[in-house]
């Protein structure tokens, strides 16, 4: 029996205004085509009708108004974008039955309303690209970013050079985002951006809805929402901002899993200072113990850079020191480079090589002790462990929630042959050495 392809979607548009106006209906359109949307010239063949707004002169608009109420009249579904969706209340107190109002500029937002409106038919048949979109990482883990740029000037970092000051993807875009790609068999979102903290403060004044509600551009509305959608929710690249204490509770919860990652990279004021970073490492060990007794189980990883230019032996004991008392779980170390284009180049008091090889050492040697000590305290206990690999005599490999995939430590596994890729399962922690940890399966026992 012949299969019968299911049908595209057709979009009408109507472009009003100048010649920009016209480039952004080409650039929605083609992004609409590329996504396998088929054009409709009139509003009859039309599953929804894009209006494109001009908002420059009064009778501009007076024509933008009436273009939305043809559209209305003679199709019913409208979504209205360009210049005048900056006056969306206006629009909506003539026409309240429209799908959506944009503003100019907003191409990923369009198409998403589109997306809403009229979803495209799975088809294996017809779309090349799968709906959550190309992967290089395996099925059941994504990486979510949520952020471009940086409004951070580090003088050793380029980021703001290279990516500009932060802007934040709108939060109901990332949720549809994580909802495809758990769809397609994610069970573990890793939520990356330069400073996830950060996420929404350019955004912040412009809530989207999401399931009959509101979600609010801030990291912990988003971490909220991501905890409904995947098993496992992992926050990557925390700066530790006063609103970072609201996550924690969700960690408790079991929404997100209880693991940060913050980019420390000093301890000591001074150094701190020159690389024009936040000195306020006596309030972040007194938040530590906070978080810790909130979230027993959580779990901190860290970067730090050793040799930075000015850097003393007292600012690096200080480091090893501070290290002792925040009693860190997971713990990578640079030695510091110049970077092209980078303040810190022009630094004065830089360290010899010999010496950043040795603090380099000292500090490695340092947080391996404290790592292991950490997991001998797991054995004995019960974790859940998510498989990444299964091998061919009987063995598996995973991670525990306290493990982010390719920087952190591992899970082995005994008896565990009949498990699968992206299974997540109780463990039997059986034995720990500095970075990883081993055991069983609970239902091999």
């Amino acid at each position: 029996m012949a299969t019968k392809l299911p049908e595209a979607p057709r979009v009408g548009m109507v472009s009003l205004g100048c010649p920009k106006n016209l480039v952004d209906s080409e650039r929605i359109l083609t992004k609409l085509r590329s996504d396998g949307y088929a054009m409709s010239p009139d509003y009859a063949g039309a599953d929804v009708v894009l209006v494109n707004t001009c908002g420059f002169l009064d009778s501009a608009k007076e024509e933008s108004l009436e273009a939305i109420g043809e559209a209305i009249a003679e199709n019913g579904r409208v979504i209205v974008t360009g210049c005048m969706g900056k006056e969306a209340e206006t629009i909506r107190a003539r026409f309240p039955n429209v799908l959506a109002v944009t503003g100019a500029h907003q191409y990923e937002e369009v198409v998403g309303a589109v997306h809403d409106a009229a979803p495209m038919p799975p088809s294996p048949f017809v779309n090349l690209v799968p709906d959550a979109g190309l992967k290089l990482t395996p099925r059941h883990y994504s990486y979510l970013k949520i952020s471009e740029g940086c409004n951070h000037r580090c003088s050793f970092c380029i980021i703001p050079a290279l990516r500009g000051d932060l802007v934040s993807r709108r939060p109901d875009a990332i949720l549809r985002e994580a909802e495809k790609l758990v769809e397609a068999g994610t069970k573990e979102l890793l939520v990356i951006s330069q400073d996830t903290s950060a996420y929404g403060v350019d955004i912040r004044k412009q809530p989207r809805p999401w399931k009959g509600g509101e979600v609010i551009p801030h990291m912990t509305d988003l971490a909220r929402e991501l905890g409904k959608i995947a098993p496992w929710v992992r926050l990557h690249y925390v700066y530790p901002y006063p609103h970072v204490d609201q996550v924690i509770p969700l960690m408790a919860e079991g929404l997100i899993l209880p693991y940060l990652d913050i980019p420390f990279q000093h301890a000591s004021p001074s150094v701190l200072r020159t690389m024009k970073r936040p000195a306020n490492e006596a309030k972040v060990l007194e938040r530590l113990k906070n978080w810790r007794a909130i979230a027993p189980d959580l779990t901190i990883r860290s970067t730090f850079v050793v040799g930075f230019p000015g850097e003393t032996e007292e600012d690096f004991q200080y480091l090893l020191d501070w290290l002792d008392e925040a009693q860190l779980d997971r713990v990578g170390a640079f030695r510091f480079e110049p970077v092209e284009g980078a303040a810190a180049n022009d630094l004065p008091g830089a360290v010899p090589e010999e010496v950043k090889e040795e603090r380099y050492a000292r500090i490695m040697e340092k947080t391996a002790a404290i790592s292991a000590a950490k997991l001998q305290a797991k054995v004995g206990r019960t974790l859940e462990v998510i498989i990444d690999e299964v091998g061919d005599e009987g063995g598996a490999t995973g991670r525990s929630q306290a493990d982010a995939p390719e920087i952190d430590g591992e899970v082995f596994l005994r008896d565990a042959g009949h498990l699968s890729q992206g299974d997540i399962v109780m463990v039997e922690i059986e034995d720990a050495d500095e970075h990883d940890l081993y055991g069983v399966p609970l239902d091999a026992v």
